[in-house]
């Protein structure tokens, strides 16, 4: 399993640091000329970035005083792969001295391993990554070999540097950070919730109970005022019942625990099973509910095959995570249709959820599936939720060796996306016959 954690404010916005400490250097001459030439007053500007006539100035704000200063390591590799830039914090963490560790491979230097322990393939590498698609890369789930040979958790981004005229990438920079103290941090929170929520389900359940009895009129006659009042207390305690639930399952997938019982299952018909159970909540809002199987039908006799897609998954772990999605796109939707379709190729079987609600926000999606996230809007703080429904199913679907993903436009709606591996017939028949002896047959590296 692969926990999930965030870089604060601070981290992010220290590549914004890097930047103007590498290209201040050699932009602090053209910035007080261009000043002087064209009389543009009190600060300068370089590639997005302000620059005050004090920095240019001030000989304690080089380049050199601001990557000393940077508590986080910072690095810059070319694109031959090797190091150009090592500032102390880099050394500190990683146990090489700068002036050895200048002019070797990155790779040989920044030695990178995965959750598992194992080290990062180069197509994998955050660094070559960044260099080949000239997009900003971030991990905070590696792990650092040391010189020494500790393992040190880091989280890591790796920001290309452009050619602004060829917009060709002549080298990335690395801003790396020790999330020892964050990991520790996280394992006392989820113990203190696991057993916090383990613990308070056992009066939840007493007091559900209790209210239960006192509602059913063959045990107790109270008026309908006071009926009123319990069932009210009734639905509370309810929720507080899923909420420790929510809590409980979140710090199981977060330290692995989470119970898992994989087969061999058609993925058609748990989608229709759970499909055809949301089409009550649907008719009570008054929308339409679909289910559309699409791809690679066949005729035969006259009849319209449906493709027969094979997944290796628990059951019911996928049927919570479409019951989620599935009355979520209900909840958030006012009026129009859920739209469920099923679909794939030969290699992928691929599952959607589309409802014509509000929508999402672009800012609000890259944090959507992160615990105890909840879309700032009038519709959502009308709709009681935990936040923590979306985190578990994309711990569920990544365990399961898959990908879950939002498409989504404000007031045009949303599209949850889900891709698991595709079995044939042939490999999931032989799956079924090795069942018996409990071994997993598919490898955790399966990549979509």
């Amino acid at each position: 399993m692969q926990k999930s954690y965030d870089l604060t404010l601070a981290e992010i916005s220290v590549v914004a640091a890097v930047l103007l400490a590498v290209i201040i250097t050699f932009s602090a001459v053209l910035f007080w000329r261009y000043r002087k030439r064209r009389g543009l007053g009190r600060m300068a500007q370089f590639a997005g970035l302000a620059v005050s006539d004090n920095v240019i100035q001030d000989q304690k704000l080089s380049s050199s005083f601001v990557l000393g200063a940077i508590q986080n390591g910072v690095v810059m590799v070319g694109k031959d792969n090797v190091l150009h830039l090592f500032n102390p914090a880099a050394s500190k963490i990683t146990g090489w001295p700068a002036d050895e560790a200048i002019g070797l491979n990155v790779a040989n230097v920044l030695q990178l391993l995965n959750e598992g322990g194992q080290q990062l393939p180069t197509e994998a590498n955050p660094f070559t990554k960044a260099l080949q698609t000239k997009q900003s890369v971030r991990d905070s789930n590696l792990w650092l070999a040391t010189r020494s040979g500790k393992r040190v958790p880091i989280s890591l981004i790796v920001s290309p540097i452009l050619d602004p005229s060829s917009q060709t990438v002549s080298s990335v920079v690395g801003v790396f950070a020790d999330t020892i103290k964050e990991r520790e941090d996280e394992a006392k929170r989820s113990e203190f919730i696991s057993t916090a929520s383990h613990e308070m389900r056992t009066p939840i359940a007493a007091i559900e109970g209790y209210l239960a009895l006192a509602l059913n009129e063959k045990v107790a006659k109270i008026d309908p005022n006071a009926r009123k009042y319990l069932q009210k207390a009734s639905d509370a305690t309810k929720q507080l019942g899923i909420l420790f639930a929510d809590l409980l399952t979140s710090s199981k997938a977060e330290d692995g625990r989470l119970a898992n019982y994989p087969v061999v299952v058609e993925a058609g018909e748990i989608v229709e099973q759970v499909a055809d159970a949301g089409r009550l909540k649907a008719k009570e809002k008054e929308l339409g509910m679909r289910y559309i199987v699409s791809h690679d039908q066949q005729r035969a006799s006259g009849q319209v095959m449906r493709p027969l897609y094979y997944i290796y998954i628990d059951p019911n772990r996928l049927r919570e995570v479409l019951q989620n999605l599935i009355d979520n796109a209900i909840k958030y939707t006012s009026e129009g249709t859920i739209t469920v379709r099923l679909t794939g190729d030969s290699t992928v079987v691929q599952i959607q959820i589309q409802d014509t609600g509000a929508g999402i926000s672009s800012e609000d999606i890259p944090h959507l599936f992160q615990k105890f996230y909840r879309v700032d809007s009038s519709m959502t703080r009308t709709v009681g939720g935990t936040g923590l429904g979306l985190y578990i199913c994309k711990q569920i679907i990544e365990m399961n060796n898959g990908r879950i993903w939002v498409e989504s436009q404000l007031g045009k709606g949303s599209t949850f996306f889900i891709n698991l591996p595709r079995l044939t017939a042939a490999k999931a028949l032989e799956i079924q016959k090795r069942q018996a002896s409990q071994i997993s047959p598919l490898e955790p590296t399966h990549q979509l």
